[in-house]
Protein backbone atom coordinates (compact mmCIF):
# COMPACT_ATOMS: atom_id res chain seq x y z
CA UNK A 1 0.00 0.00 0.00
CA UNK A 2 2.80 2.41 0.84
CA UNK A 3 4.63 1.60 -2.40
CA UNK A 4 1.46 2.31 -4.43
CA UNK A 5 1.03 5.69 -2.73
CA UNK A 6 4.68 6.51 -3.33
CA UNK A 7 4.41 5.61 -7.02
CA UNK A 8 1.33 7.83 -7.44
CA UNK A 9 3.15 10.72 -5.75
CA UNK A 10 6.20 10.27 -7.99
CA UNK A 11 4.05 10.06 -11.13
CA UNK A 12 2.23 13.25 -10.12
CA UNK A 13 5.51 15.11 -9.58
CA UNK A 14 6.84 13.93 -12.94
CA UNK A 15 3.67 15.07 -14.76
CA UNK A 16 3.71 18.49 -13.12
CA UNK A 17 7.43 18.98 -13.81
CA UNK A 18 7.09 17.87 -17.44
CA UNK A 19 4.22 20.26 -18.23
CA UNK A 20 5.61 23.43 -19.86
CA UNK A 21 4.61 26.78 -18.39
CA UNK A 22 3.04 27.78 -21.71
CA UNK A 23 0.49 24.99 -21.36
CA UNK A 24 -1.18 26.59 -18.35
CA UNK A 25 -4.68 27.57 -19.47
CA UNK A 26 -5.12 31.32 -19.11
CA UNK A 27 -1.37 32.01 -18.91
CA UNK A 28 0.34 34.38 -21.34
CA UNK A 29 3.17 33.04 -23.48
CA UNK A 30 5.48 34.62 -26.04
CA UNK A 31 4.60 33.90 -29.66
CA UNK A 32 7.55 31.83 -30.81
CA UNK A 33 7.05 32.04 -34.58
CA UNK A 34 6.21 35.68 -35.16
CA UNK A 35 6.65 35.17 -38.93
CA UNK A 36 3.73 32.70 -38.97
CA UNK A 37 1.37 33.87 -41.75
CA UNK A 38 -1.62 33.70 -39.38
CA UNK A 39 0.06 36.01 -36.86
CA UNK A 40 1.00 38.46 -39.62
CA UNK A 41 -2.59 38.33 -40.93
CA UNK A 42 -3.91 39.13 -37.43
CA UNK A 43 -1.64 42.18 -37.29
CA UNK A 44 -2.77 43.37 -40.70
CA UNK A 45 -6.40 42.85 -39.70
CA UNK A 46 -5.87 44.82 -36.46
CA UNK A 47 -4.47 47.80 -38.40
CA UNK A 48 -7.40 47.69 -40.86
CA UNK A 49 -9.90 47.58 -37.99
CA UNK A 50 -8.16 50.48 -36.27
CA UNK A 51 -8.21 52.49 -39.50
CA UNK A 52 -12.01 52.11 -39.65
CA UNK A 53 -12.43 54.13 -36.43
CA UNK A 54 -9.23 56.19 -36.36
CA UNK A 55 -8.19 58.75 -38.93
CA UNK A 56 -4.60 57.50 -38.97
CA UNK A 57 -4.74 55.57 -42.24
CA UNK A 58 -1.83 53.44 -41.06
CA UNK A 59 -0.20 51.02 -43.46
CA UNK A 60 0.62 47.63 -41.94
CA UNK A 61 4.24 46.54 -42.33
CA UNK A 62 4.68 43.57 -39.98
CA UNK A 63 4.11 42.12 -36.53
CA UNK A 64 7.43 42.37 -34.69
CA UNK A 65 6.58 40.55 -31.44
CA UNK A 66 3.68 39.38 -29.36
CA UNK A 67 2.19 37.12 -26.78
CA UNK A 68 -0.89 34.95 -26.62
CA UNK A 69 -3.24 33.63 -23.97
CA UNK A 70 -5.26 30.48 -24.56
CA UNK A 71 -8.81 30.82 -23.24
CA UNK A 72 -12.06 29.93 -25.04
CA UNK A 73 -10.23 31.14 -28.12
CA UNK A 74 -7.00 33.15 -28.04
CA UNK A 75 -6.19 36.62 -26.70
CA UNK A 76 -3.27 38.34 -28.40
CA UNK A 77 -1.02 41.28 -27.62
CA UNK A 78 0.71 42.12 -30.88
CA UNK A 79 3.41 44.73 -31.43
CA UNK A 80 3.04 46.04 -34.96
CA UNK A 81 5.31 48.12 -37.16
CA UNK A 82 3.22 50.44 -39.34
CA UNK A 83 3.77 53.36 -41.65
CA UNK A 84 2.09 56.69 -40.84
CA UNK A 85 0.70 59.11 -43.44
CA UNK A 86 3.80 61.31 -43.13
CA UNK A 87 6.01 58.34 -44.05
CA UNK A 88 7.41 57.77 -40.56
CA UNK A 89 7.38 54.41 -38.85
CA UNK A 90 5.46 53.77 -35.69
CA UNK A 91 5.11 50.82 -33.36
CA UNK A 92 1.64 49.99 -32.08
CA UNK A 93 0.28 47.55 -29.55
CA UNK A 94 -2.92 45.77 -30.53
CA UNK A 95 -5.02 43.70 -28.16
CA UNK A 96 -7.37 41.32 -29.88
CA UNK A 97 -9.41 38.21 -29.32
CA UNK A 98 -9.98 35.41 -31.81
CA UNK A 99 -12.53 32.77 -30.91
CA UNK A 100 -12.09 30.60 -34.02
CA UNK A 101 -9.11 31.01 -36.36
CA UNK A 102 -11.10 29.60 -39.28
CA UNK A 103 -13.81 32.27 -39.00
CA UNK A 104 -12.90 35.95 -39.47
CA UNK A 105 -16.21 36.99 -37.89
CA UNK A 106 -15.03 35.77 -34.47
CA UNK A 107 -12.23 38.37 -34.20
CA UNK A 108 -12.55 41.43 -31.97
CA UNK A 109 -10.13 44.33 -31.70
CA UNK A 110 -9.98 45.16 -27.98
CA UNK A 111 -7.34 47.91 -27.98
CA UNK A 112 -4.93 49.68 -30.29
CA UNK A 113 -2.39 52.26 -29.17
CA UNK A 114 0.94 53.79 -30.12
CA UNK A 115 3.95 52.66 -28.13
CA UNK A 116 6.06 55.66 -29.10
Amino acid sequence: MKIGTLLVAIATIICVAATPATAIPGGWSKIKNIADPHIQELGKWAVMEHNKVGNDNLKFLKVVSGEQQIVNGVNYHLFIDALRLDGSHGTYKAGLFEEDSSNLNTRKLISFSSTN
